[in-house]
């Protein structure tokens, strides 16, 4: 099992070609794939055109959907911010506090294209190469 971010399915419905949409072709033939709530919300709300919105909301919803967030994930979260920036590291968005760190207490590995998560492999994020 395998959460893909929001930066790898953008790059992969935009039609871009790199070591993660590569990756994700891979995958979506070898693993299990699931997606997270606010993954599926980031990646849909990008879409402008309605029938690519349409076309995508339905590839997305036959993956499995996990609630990214809860009270201990977002304790857990604050906990993983606080502790990187004691280290002078900076997490820019929230969304992938809450990402990395559901991913970390779930021991699920996660694809990525986003250099918001390296600091959190020091954590114990698993991340797919």
């Amino acid at each position: 099992m395998i959460l893909i971010d929001t930066s790898v399915w953008i790059d992969y419905f935009n039609g871009q070609k790199n070591k993660h949409t590569d990756k994700l072709d891979d995958l979506l033939l070898s693993e299990v794939i699931i997606i997270g709530d606010i993954i599926l919300a980031e990646v849909l709300q990008g879409f402008r055109d309605d029938k690519d919105f349409e076309r995508a909301k339905e590839h997305l919803n036959n993956l499995t959907c996990y609630s990214i967030s809860n009270k201990n994930i977002a304790i857990k979260s604050a906990e993983n911010f606080r502790q990187l920036r004691k280290k002078g590291v900076t997490v820019r968005k929230t969304t992938d506090m809450l990402i990395g760190t559901f991913c970390i207490e779930n021991n699920i590995p996660l694809l990525h294209n986003d250099r918001d998560f390296k600091p959190l492999e020091e954590l114990g994020l698993r991340v797919v190469k």
